[in-house]
């Protein structure tokens, strides 16, 4: 392990941001985006999704079951990352636009509720946010992302199949081409 002298050790906690900055910079840079044709999920990972149930901010109980049978975007987010806050008006104004046509979009933070409230109320969106935590995370890998990075986005046709995976902060021409993936599935 490499140690620092005194003089330029840096706090524990600016350490912290520093790292969460880094990360959040990182994410949003590359965006990596990968389309994946009529891709079933394993038999294991289908169970855990549409099983998984989230606390939302009004005390409602958010149950992926109920989303089952009409296509759905998912977005992993937090409000400590740059790039997640910068693409919410983007989804928002997708959710709005195509919530008639049965397309659902809810939005799992890997947050804590507290500062999730505070965002929303600054910075209301449209479509369903529940509060993922470190259930949300898990299911998070299980769809694909193993390094945990956020933003993180995944779009499943009607029939509960992935048809594209986002990681990374995205554009509106990718985000069309991600929802003309799933209509053609």
């Amino acid at each position: 392990m490499t140690e620092i002298n005194n003089k330029s050790t840096i706090s524990s906690g600016r350490r912290s941001l520093v790292l969460a900055a880094g990360v959040a910079a990182l994410a949003g840079i590359g965006v990596g985006w990968w389309r994946l044709r009529d891709q079933r999920l394993p038999m294991e990972t289908e169970r855990v999704l549409w099983s998984a149930e989230f606390d939302q901010l009004d005390g409602q109980v958010l149950s992926l079951a109920n989303l089952k049978g009409r296509p759905l975007v998912i977005n992993f987010w937090a409000t400590w990352c740059p790039p997640c806050v910068e693409e919410m008006p983007l989804l928002d104004a997708f959710y709005r636009e195509n919530r008639d046509k049965r397309w659902q979009m809810i939005g799992l933070a890997i947050d804590q509720p507290s500062r999730v409230r505070q965002f929303l109320n600054q910075y209301p969106v449209s479509y369903p946010i529940a509060l993922a935590g470190l259930d949300g995370s898990e299911l998070m890998r299980a769809l694909g992302n193993e390094a945990g990075a956020l933003p993180y986005t995944v779009v499943l046709n009607a029939k509960g199949e992935v048809t594209s995976r986002v990681l990374g902060r995205f554009e509106p021409s990718i985000l069309r081409t991600l929802i003309d993936t799933a209509l053609k599935g």
